[in-house]
């Protein structure tokens, strides 16, 4: 009987080992999430700013030519030149060294302002002329005013031909003056833009005379002619 019992309990326990062997997945499962804590939340990482690194490395490169002072002073001449002879004509010609040219510039100033005051003045006497006429045809009073007797030979379709003749040309002489004025103005920024090229007489063109030699199977004396250089 006892032999009985131990056999028993010898095959009870063969057939629990494979039972208790089996792991439970779901209790697996929750160990594995109590033993590994939960982890953080994942950091943000902002983007790195590369626009100034960008906006460096442009300078860098833009910046491969250093100018000094001199140069700097160079490039402003040609703004400063215009801008002086626009407040005052022939200063910038002076500040660039060219002295010269003021004289021609005041000319010609003084020369449209003459023909202004020329055309202006005949333009009045003839509009108060025709002004005159009209109030003695119409009965009006003329307070004071007399004809010229400059204007008695002629008819009042002449006078006001002149008279026209003269505002345009006054008009022309406005015009003029606005010419001149821009003229010196490009006149000093093109001489100072220019003033550290090299204009001196190396950089013209030679002419003298020469003589060509024939082609190599012809007998002819060699040929007199002219030889243009011009060095670049």
């Amino acid at each position: 009987m006892n032999i009985l019992r131990f056999f028993i309990l010898i095959a009870t326990f063969f057939v629990s080992m494979p039972v208790f062997s089996q792991t439970d997945s779901t209790a697996v499962r929750i160990d594995s999430l109590v033993a590994a804590p939960v982890s953080a939340k994942p950091k943000i990482i902002a983007p790195k700013d590369t626009t100034a690194k960008d906006k460096n490395k442009q300078k860098q490169e833009k910046g491969g030519v250093v100018k000094d002072s001199v140069r700097l002073a160079l490039e402003a001449m040609p703004k400063r030149a215009a801008w002086s002879s626009a407040i005052i004509p022939g200063w910038g010609q002076i500040r660039n060294g060219r002295w010269w040219k003021t004289p021609f510039i005041y000319g010609g100033l003084v020369s449209v302002g003459l023909a202004y005051n020329f055309n202006q003045g005949y333009y009045k006497k003839l509009v108060k002329e025709l002004q005159v006429r009209w109030r003695a045809d119409h009965n009006q009073p003329r307070e004071g005013d007399v004809n010229n007797p400059d204007f008695a030979p002629f008819e009042d379709n002449a006078l006001i031909s002149a008279k026209d003749f003269y505002r345009r040309n006054r008009d022309l002489s406005i015009l003029g003056l606005l010419a001149v004025h821009t003229i010196n103005i490009i006149d000093a920024y093109v001489d100072a833009k220019f003033f550290r090229y090299d204009i001196s007489d190396k950089l013209g063109f030679n002419v003298q005379p020469t003589l060509l030699p024939p082609a190599s199977f012809a007998s002819a004396p060699p040929v007199p002619a002219l030889k243009l250089t011009i060095p670049l």
